[in-house]
């Protein structure tokens, strides 16, 4: 039985572009404990950048848990949420090439965007923060390079 998901995904830059990191943390919805966070420094990019990279990285980390899991997807960026919603168009050729991946990601499987508070994303904040802050330790994979994420 596929398994209910919740990935917060958070990501930030120190200027827009500047140096940034991403934070992603897969929580059990049913039991809220939380089974993995993943911080990830990114070099420079705009925020936008950051957040989608942590959104894919956040998907990875849930379907690598459980590839048939049902997941609810909550970003304080109001841009990523109605953007894979599909209600807002993405302009951005590095936004549109990691909506793409997160899109082939998802394939069929169900999944709700859902818009949050700052407040209510602080976990994911402070794993990007982590990665901003340290970003020597929270090196990884580039999706933007086509490099594998895990």
């Amino acid at each position: 039985m596929a398994r209910n998901l919740i990935v917060e995904a958070d990501g930030g830059s120190r200027g827009n572009p500047g140096p940034a990191g991403s934070g992603s943390v897969i929580i059990d919805a049913d039991t809220g404990e939380i089974l993995e966070t993943i911080p990830r420094s990114l070099g420079v990019c705009t925020n936008n950048v950051a957040e989608y990279t942590g959104l894919v990285l956040g998907l990875e980390a849930a379907y690598r848990i459980d590839p048939e899991a049902r997941l609810e997807v909550r970003m304080d960026s109001k841009l990523v949420v109605e953007q894979m919603s599909g209600r807002w168009k993405i302009k951005h050729p590095d936004m549109q090439k990691l909506a793409a991946i997160a899109r082939d990601l998802i394939g069929t499987r169900p999944v709700n965007f859902k818009w949050v508070p700052r407040a209510q994303n602080s976990r994911a904040d402070a794993a990007a923060n982590v990665a901003m802050d340290h970003p020597a330790d929270y090196q990884g994979p580039n999706p933007l390079a086509g490099d594998s994420l895990f």
